[in-house]
């Protein structure tokens, strides 16, 4: 049962708002400014792309894991914890001088943001009820999602004027400020009698099978494609992937990772679609690559493009937050996502010349976050709202590290893909190609929420979890 009958305040929101962005906005950067970082560190693009995609990665490998400590330990300490890791992640990078300390940091980065966002996520379902809640998950889909927005404007502009090295630093700051805000918040968490034992053979063998996909994504076209390298990477990833699974279903919701929750269609909906929807991250780091190495933009005129959709997903958060309460969830879901694929696209017509094209790209962009910020709080509600209260970190971890891995893998197929064709020399056909890569993931998004999601279900619904009850341990 919780431990405290405290409900949360508005300090506490942007305490957890401030812990949020310390990945969202300023680890997720990177993915901005890979020229400038480039050029100062003299590091190859492929191990570049491989850093930028770790971040994310490791967020997703244990993202879960944390949910289920935070359920355990207590999610305050939890994210205390994450904002630490944030801090230091970003010291490394701070002083990187080639790739040793810039992968190190990138791990640690994504180490942090596993610790963070499962937590404040149970944070906010623990201290806010109805209304409220909502409102909360809003700012905290704002740190998310608004995060990444203004990633792309303030990287590439700090990065033109202060030096790629200063984003670091001011989420070291943004890392402090937060936990100083939080302070004083009492501990969160589910008082459990008994033992149990951590599931590391479950978490191994999910490291295995993802940092295998991973390389193969990555890699697969500098190892060769029927490399002994890549054909070992498959069928590592996919007898790990068999053993992670018979793992899990065999320890029957006591392993790391919980599959009774996805018997919830609601929240298995969520959690779907929000992977394929993060999956489209990929589209800022083919556009903004493309941008400034095809078009000759700067970071920063290149990240003055992007402020459509900075302005765009802020506002339109809050919008979806009160769509939901009026219609439910399934319509902003679907409208949401239709309009990203549609905003892609725009960008994806590298045909168009010169000064037209940065207008359309403008353009899409406006779209593209008008989509993602009134997806946001509805998925985010519904999968929050589904999990019983016991396991409120763990389902809040799955459903992150659907976020984190799905951005992982866009990036990195969206990346793999654009940088193949590019090595021919058509730049044009390259960034085209990678992002109707990400088109196709809007696309499977809405199927996922068609036949996921229930029509006309309204926020009072969705409070109502359709999931078994947990025994009590």
């Amino acid at each position: 049962m919780e431990t405290t009958q405290y409900r949360g305040s508005n300090r506490l929101i942007i305490g957890i708002v401030f812990g949020v962005i310390t990945f969202w906005l300023f680890a997720q950067s990177m993915v901005n400014v890979v020229p400038a970082v480039q050029a100062d560190l003299g590091i190859p693009l492929d191990i570049i792309n491989i850093a930028i995609s770790l971040t994310a990665l490791f967020s997703g490998i244990f993202i879960v894991v944390a949910g289920g400590m935070a359920d355990k330990y207590g999610r305050m300490k939890l994210t205390y914890i994450g904002m630490v890791l944030s801090i230091i992640g970003s010291l490394c990078l701070v002083f990187a001088q080639g790739s040793i300390l810039l992968i190190i940091g990138r791990i640690i980065q994504g180490m942090s943001g596993a610790c963070i966002m499962p937590a404040t996520m149970a944070i906010v379902k623990a201290y806010y009820e109805g209304a409220d809640r909502q409102r909360a998950l809003s700012y905290w889909s704002i740190g998310s999602w608004g995060g990444s927005g203004v990633c792309s404007f303030a990287g590439g502009a700090i990065a033109t004027y202060l030096g790629w090295r200063w984003i670091f630093i001011f989420s070291i700051v943004i890392a402090i400020l937060g936990i100083f805000l939080m302070k004083g918040t009492p501990e969160s968490k589910f008082e459990q009698s008994g033992s149990s034992k951590f599931d590391t053979s479950g978490l191994l063998a999910f490291i295995v099978a993802m940092v295998s996909l991973n390389l193969i994504i990555t890699q697969g076209a500098s190892f060769g494609w029927t490399s002994v390298i890549t054909i070992a990477l498959m069928v590592g990833f996919l007898l790990f992937t068999y053993i992670f699974f018979r793992i899990e279903t065999h320890k029957a919701g006591k392993g790391f990772f919980d599959f009774s929750l996805f018997k919830n269609k609601a929240y298995s909906g969520a959690t779907i679609s929000n992977f394929l929807l993060n999956a489209v991250a990929g589209t800022l780091v083919v556009t903004n690559t493309y941008i400034q190495i095809g078009r000759g933009f700067t970071a920063f005129t290149t990240g003055m493009l992007s402020l459509g959709y900075l302005v765009s997903v802020l506002a339109m958060i809050r919008v979806g937050e009160k769509i939901l309460q009026r219609i439910g969830a399934r319509k902003p879901m679907l409208i949401g996502t239709l309009i990203t694929g549609v905003g892609i696209a725009l960008a994806a017509c590298t045909f168009i010349p010169g000064f037209l094209y940065s207008i359309v790209v403008f353009v899409g962009f406006a779209l593209f976050g008008i989509g993602l910020g009134m997806y946001a709080t509805p998925s985010t509600d519904t999968a929050v709202t589904n999990a019983p209260s016991d396991k409120v970190g763990i389902a809040s971890g799955i459903y992150k590290m659907a976020s984190s891995l799905g951005g992982a893998f866009g990036v990195a197929i969206s990346a793999a893909v654009y940088g193949a064709i590019a090595a021919t020399g058509n730049l044009e056909l390259a960034v085209s190609t990678g992002l109707l890569v990400n088109v196709a993931f809007c696309v499977l998004s809405i199927f996922a929420v068609l036949a996921m999601i229930p029509g006309g279900m309204r926020a009072e619904e969705q409070k109502k979890p359709r999931i078994a009850k947990p025994q009590k341990v």
